[in-house]
């Protein structure tokens, strides 16, 4: 099969990928900057800022100057490589090899694609008009290698397609940037005169090689064909997803139970097959009236468990609404993980049944909410607020142990309150204290214990606690910030004992 490729360049990549996440920025001008030998240097523009004459490599001190009115965010590279990926992904619908092309291009074997769309010209156009209306300003060229795809889509808007076997026509007038040389390369060649590739694209190889080196060479080897070039495309993240259609419309809440069970029986063998559990999954029905009916879960930790997941989604089957029938059924494991053979220890409680305990809070989470079940783990800090971090994952273990030589309540506030307290001496436990307007009457105290923060992070002064009893057994944990005599110390109220 003849070789094609079509070479995609998002010219205001970086800011078309800031105003989508940020519509507001759409109407105004806007640059993104990053710090480079001490200054602020700009990265990328927005279209109208760009047609101002704003590029990539000015001051951002300068452009302030010119434009007093252009707002600037940092430049964000992680952020856009990856989105960069996900319109490669997104391309899979188009052609099955697509290649990211940093920082701003992609690059498509459509080899044997075109014809589908009724030729290579309304295949090209459909792909720019869809990431025109997705708010990119695109280019796009096809060719014989990816070279000269890659410099027609990025130095000729007139001819997009060049006809096979055309490349060193497509090449003469365009400038010698157009073959991907760095930058010292082109100043050697603006130095000689050369503007553009007809000028010394006939020149005998052994010559160019002496004064530009084989870089030149390869890159106009490979841009007429005469050299070596590959892709490396991206790999698609799996799909797991199994369909179930119905040879006649389910009614019932049996019926859909069946499908479930069959759905998840055959996911979770491909499961075990490839090592992974299912976190989250979406399981659809599709009516015959032409509407979706779904429901979803989620797991503490990735499950392959058929049972158990069954018993997640039964929990909400009520729900689905089969009206006059459904005719197609989908199980979707929307995030997946790694599941490992082993788990020696969870929580580190000693307990040597993990699983069970997973399985556990998805059933109690599928009746009262996710967001009802929280996880804590210690951390390396002595204020109390900050020796606690809440956690998602099951798996994550604890840096450091808990601490058990002093009481510490049930219900920890996330930060203390104020309260008003009448104490007969320095050191000494209140003898009573107001919160919320009631004066709470103290029978018994115990302390004070001194916590101070760590030495690097010490901004004020130490906290004395108290361990105080009411009249009516109610337990608080209450604290002293700063000392009698020095200063007027405040008293706050952190947590209550069961």
């Amino acid at each position: 099969m003849h070789k094609r490729y079509m070479s995609i360049w998002f010219r205001y990549f970086a800011t078309d990928r800031m105003a989508r996440s940020h519509p507001e920025l759409k109407e105004k001008l806007f640059l993104l900057y990053a710090p480079q030998r001490g200054r602020m240097v700009v990265k990328a523009s927005c279209k109208t800022l760009s047609k101002e004459g704003i590029i990539p490599g000015m001051v951002v001190a300068d452009v302030r100057a010119i434009l007093p009115s252009v707002e600037v965010y940092s430049e964000e590279p992680y952020a856009q490589a990856k989105h960069l990926r996900d319109l490669a992904e997104y391309c899979f619908r188009y052609s099955p090899v697509v290649a990211t092309d940093p920082p701003d291009g992609l690059i498509l074997d459509i080899s044997g694609c075109p014809h589908l769309w009724g030729g290579e010209l309304p295949y090209l156009q459909a792909i720019i008009t869809r990431f025109h209306k997705g708010g990119y300003d695109a280019r796009a060229a096809i060719a014989d290698t990816i070279g000269t795809a890659w410099a027609v889509a990025h130095y000729e808007s007139n001819n997009p397609i060049v006809a096979p076997g055309r490349q060193a026509e497509a090449l003469l007038s365009l400038p010698p940037a157009a073959l991907r040389v760095e930058s010292t390369i082109l100043k050697r060649m603006e130095k000689l005169g050369f503007r553009e590739i007809g000028q010394f694209i006939h020149i005998p190889r052994t010559n160019l090689r002496r004064r530009f080196g084989d870089v030149l060479l390869t890159r106009l080897e490979q841009a007429l064909g005469t050299g070596y070039e590959t892709l490396q495309p991206v790999t698609p993240a799996p799909v797991y997803l199994e369909r179930l259609p119905c040879l006649e419309p389910i009614r019932t809440a049996k019926g859909i139970e069946i499908a479930l069970q069959r759905l998840l029986e055959t996911l979770c063998e491909r499961f075990f097959k490839e090592g992974k559990g299912m976190r989250a999954g979406i399981f659809k029905g599709y009516r015959i009236d032409g509407k979706t009916v779904q429901i979803s879960i989620g797991t503490n930790r990735a499950s392959r468990s058929a049972v158990h997941l069954f018993k997640l989604f039964e929990l909400k089957i009520p729900e689905i609404e089969p009206a006059l029938g459904i005719e197609l059924f989908t199980l979707e494991a929307t995030l997946v993980e790694d599941v490992s053979e082993t788990q020696e220890a969870i929580w580190n409680t000693g307990c040597n049944n993990p699983k069970a305990i997973a399985e556990l809070l998805d059933n109690i989470a599928g009746k009262v909410g996710m967001q009802a079940i929280h996880r804590y783990l210690p951390q390396e800090h002595y204020w109390p607020e900050n020796s606690v971090k809440e956690v998602n994952s099951l798996e994550e273990q604890p840096e450091t142990e808990w601490r058990t030589d002093q009481p510490r309540p049930l219900h920890l506030l996330p930060e203390p309150e104020p309260v008003e307290v009448m104490v007969v001496l320095p050191d000494y436990p209140p003898l009573h204290f107001r919160y919320r307007g009631d004066i709470i009457r103290i029978a018994k105290a115990d302390g004070p214990e001194r916590i101070e923060q760590e030495w690097w992070l010490q901004t004020g002064p130490p906290r004395d606690y108290y361990r105080v009893e009411d009249e009516d057994g109610a337990r608080y944990w209450l604290f002293r910030l700063g000392l009698y005599g020095s200063e007027k110390p405040q008293w706050f109220l952190h947590g209550f004992f069961v």
